[in-house]
């Protein structure tokens, strides 16, 4: 009972000072899963960051109603409602980061080849964390439940 008291107390960011590197990685994580889509996704209002509209392939501005950044305003609270869903469960929050990180990476493969292969290779990068997290996310939530 008292080991079960001690991890509960340790979880958050109190939990990055333990030695186990499992519960450190799945804050470190879950914390660049909530911030990066809540901020970038509030970015596309304001094309402070990038001129967001130059990212959106052409075959997708053809099929979308409506401009380039209209489209940014959708994909923005997309991107504010995906870090939501990390901040509150995260084993299905990183599956639907990766999920949308996917579908960047295809837009960035054929907005304007080879231009965005650098991008899309890095978000290929975010898209494997956003797996990951998802993964030590349940594996977490079955572990805390038995204790």
């Amino acid at each position: 009972m008292a080991i079960a008291q001690s991890y509960r107390a340790e979880r958050g960011v109190a939990a990055l000072r333990t030695a186990d590197p499992v519960e450190q990685a799945f804050w470190i994580l879950r914390g660049a899963f909530v911030l990066a889509p809540i901020l970038f996704g509030l970015d596309k209002f304001f094309n402070v960051a990038v001129d967001w509209p130059v990212y959106l392939a052409p075959w997708i501005d053809r099929i979308v109603p409506g401009d380039a950044q209209s489209f940014m305003y959708v994909v923005g609270a997309i991107e504010i409602v995906a870090g939501v869903a990390v901040a509150l469960r995260p084993e299905f929050g990183g599956f639907l980061v990766a999920a949308w990180l996917g579908g960047i990476v295809v837009n960035l493969l054929t907005a304007d080849p080879p231009r965005f292969y650098d991008v899309a290779l890095r978000d290929v990068g975010l898209m494997l964390g956003a797996l990951a997290l998802a993964r030590l996310a349940g594996a977490r939530r079955g572990r805390v439940a038995r204790t």
